[in-house]
């Protein structure tokens, strides 16, 4: 089983929403989120975020902001940065010799980056893009299809 990080700046917003989403469309897959900032640890997903998921059937009260660790370099296979920015601090953060593959989520979808709700407010894009995402993510992961190319 592939176990998948998915990395955002805080973990309140994008990150915990697509692990959601994730456990919701496969809840036997080995899922988790993080933040590559420490500014929320501990505290729950982005009131704003959990409506609009709720509003989807999606649940994420549960889930608890973190911060990535050295450790998730080894205990994920597969890491993905929600943009550009969480990408080149994965790769600050990746541990010397380490060679965890580490992507942008939105390359399984339209490519680019996923913008951050925090920001801009739309929580409901944000969410559709992640759905779009994940389901190339699971065909990708089925077999079905090769992952991107880099």
């Amino acid at each position: 089983m592939t176990a998948i990080l998915f990395v955002c700046l805080g973990n309140i917003c994008r990150s915990p929403a697509a692990e959601a989403v994730a456990r919701a469309r496969a809840p036997n897959a080995a899922f988790d989120s993080a933040g590559t900032a420490g500014w929320h640890i501990g505290k729950p997903p982005y009131p704003q975020m959990q409506v609009a998921a709720s509003g989807r059937g999606i649940a994420m009260s549960d889930l608890r902001a973190r911060q990535v660790t050295a450790a998730d370099f080894d205990r994920f296979d597969l890491i993905l940065a929600m943009d550009r920015a969480n990408l080149a601090d994965l790769e600050r953060l990746r541990p010397p010799g380490n060679g965890a593959e580490i992507r942008l989520f939105a390359e399984y979808g339209p490519g680019g980056d996923v913008p951050d709700p925090y920001y801009t407010r739309d929580f409901e894009g944000c969410l559709d893009l992640i759905e779009t995402c994940l389901d190339g993510l699971l065909t990708a992961l089925s077999g079905r299809s090769p992952p991107p190319s880099r």
